[in-house]
């Protein structure tokens, strides 16, 4: 038996479609635009071309899109003025610098300086924090999507084992949360954990995070698991050139899971379908509004 294929652009487009309702709704009954502000600092060409895809969609949903770019050698103090101003424009509902930022630029005061309200990535103490409390929070987009791409499988989550493999504040700890958001029961497991392949082999839900080629090998899955798939790794091919690959054997993972997320056309699609909903809700929560139906 092979294993189901989750399809991110299908139930990605389906988010974005949804999202562009509630759009359209808020703006014929409220009067109210949500707006998304993207700052890029310096020209990394894969963040450039990820700016682009959320310029596109942003606009695409009938939301208020504006784009900062600004130089890589860009002061701190003037990074910081950006935001600030960015947090006092009452057109913008969603603000997201993004990462990683140039050498020589704190990261952590950025994100400490974005008004949490406004928060759309989720990294802000404040958001993790509630996130952490269990309480209402605006969530970071790419545990936010893999939680959407395993609902499309598992309706209810509830007492499933879960195991994430990988802890970083963008991915592996949110996930974590929003997994116990769910009832499910989570182990956090990274690359110094004891018998890796023995804890994933435990897990109804594999979350792979570590940023390692195809390290979840298929004879660590219990068969019939679900296998979310978060890596994205370039890895050079005979011909010169480079192939993408998440941190799962995918052929492998196919013969053993019960479904299993490809890269690409997984959780990718769905971090910019999330950022949306996260503005969607954001402009909601600053207006006063009840929160959307996305």
């Amino acid at each position: 038996m092979t294993a189901k294929i989750i399809d991110g652009k299908i139930i990605a487009a389906d988010l974005r479609a949804r999202v562009a309702d509630e759009v359209a709704r808020v703006k014929r009954e409220h009067n109210l635009v949500p707006g998304l502000a993207v700052v890029l600092v310096g020209t990394d060409p894969a963040s450039e071309v990820y700016v682009r895809s959320k310029h596109t969609q942003t606009q695409a949903a009938g939301m208020a899109s504006f784009e900062h770019k600004l130089p890589a050698d860009v002061s701190q103090a003037d990074l910081l003025a950006v935001v600030a101003k960015l947090n006092r424009d009452r057109a913008v509902h969603g603000i997201l610098v993004q990462l990683p930022l140039p050498k020589g630029l704190n990261t952590e005061a950025v994100i400490n300086a974005i008004d949490p309200a406004k928060d759309v990535d989720g990294l802000h103490p404040n958001n993790a924090g509630r996130l952490a409390g269990g309480f209402e929070a605006l969530s970071p987009c790419t545990p936010l999507g893999c939680i959407i791409l395993t609902k499309s499988v598992h309706p209810s989550l509830e007492g499933m084992n879960a195991v994430v493999i990988g802890r970083s504040n963008l991915v592996g700890r949110p996930l974590v949360q929003l997994l116990l958001n769910e009832n499910a029961t989570v182990t956090i497991a990274h690359s110094r954990s004891r018998d890796l392949p023995g804890i994933v082999k435990q897990a109804d839900l594999v979350y792979a995070a570590v940023g390692r080629p195809e390290m979840v090998r298929g004879d660590w899955l219990k068969p019939g698991a679900t296998v979310i798939d978060i890596g994205i790794n370039r890895i050079p091919k005979e011909d010169g050139k480079t192939r993408l690959v998440g941190d799962v054997a995918y052929q492998e993972a196919l013969a053993v899971a019960g479904a299993v997320t490809p890269v690409p056309g997984g959780v990718g699609q769905m971090t910019v379908a999330c950022l949306l909903v996260n503005t969607l809700r954001a402009a909601c929560a600053i207006a006063g509004l009840s929160k959307p139906a996305v």
